[in-house]
C-alpha cells in the first residue's frame, strides 16, 4: 500500500482539534508563512517568511533554545497575532524564547542554515515520513506531538534512561 500524504482538511481539523483540547488560541495566520494560493495550494516562488523562520530556528536550536523559540514563534503566528511579522511582534516572542532576533538575524545572514534544513529534510523522507514532527528511533518514525509517550516508551523498552 503506498502511503500517502492526509488531506488539508483533515491537517486543518486535527489543528483545530489540538488547540482546542491544548486551551490554546488558534487562527490561520496573516500572513501564512507559507505564501501559496489556499485554494489550488500552489506554493509560490517566492517565499518571505518561511526561508527565514526555519533558518532562524536552526539557529535558536543551536543555541539551545529551539524548543523555546518554536513554542513561542509558534504561539505568535498561529495564535491568532494578524499582522505577527510586523514591528517588534516577532523580536517579542523571540525574545520571550531567551534569544535575541537581532542576534539570529546577524547568524544566518550566511545562509548555512540551509544545508541543515535539507539534510533534515532527506533525512525525514528516508524516515518514510512528510510531516512535523516526527521523531525516528532505530528506523522507526514516530509522527505528531502525541506520539511522544509513544517514542518515550519504545526508548524506555530499549532500555534507555533519561
Amino acid at each position: 500500500m503506498a502511503s500517502r500524504a492526509p488531506s488539508a482538511r483533515y491537517i486543518v481539523l486535527d489543528w483545530a482539534r489540538r488547540a482546542q483540547f491544548l486551551g490554546l488560541p488558534h487562527a490561520w495566520p496573516s500572513p501564512d508563512p507559507i505564501v501559496q494560493d489556499r485554494q489550488t495550494l500552489r506554493v509560490a516562488e517566492e517565499q518571505p517568511y518561511i526561508y527565514r523562520l526555519s533558518a532562524l530556528g536552526v539557529e535558536a536550536q543551536r543555541r539551545g533554545r529551539g524548543c523555546e523559540f518554536a513554542a513561542q514563534v509558534a504561539r505568535l503566528i498561529w495564535g491568532g497575532t494578524a499582522g505577527w511579522d510586523q514591528g517588534g511582534l516577532l523580536a517579542d516572542a523571540v525574545a520571550r524564547a531567551g534569544l535575541d532576533l537581532a542576534e539570529l538575524d546577524a547568524a544566518i545572514a550566511d545562509g548555512d542554515q540551509l544545508a541543515e534544513i535539507e539534510a533534515n529534510q532527506q533525512a525525514l523522507e528516508r524516515a518514510g515520513h512528510w510531516g512535523v514532527p516526527t521523531f525516528v528511533f532505530r528506523n522507526e518514525p514516530f509522527f505528531g506531538q502525541d506520539r511522544v509517550e509513544t517514542l518515550r516508551w519504545r526508548l524506555d523498552s530499549a532500555g534507555l534512561k533519561a
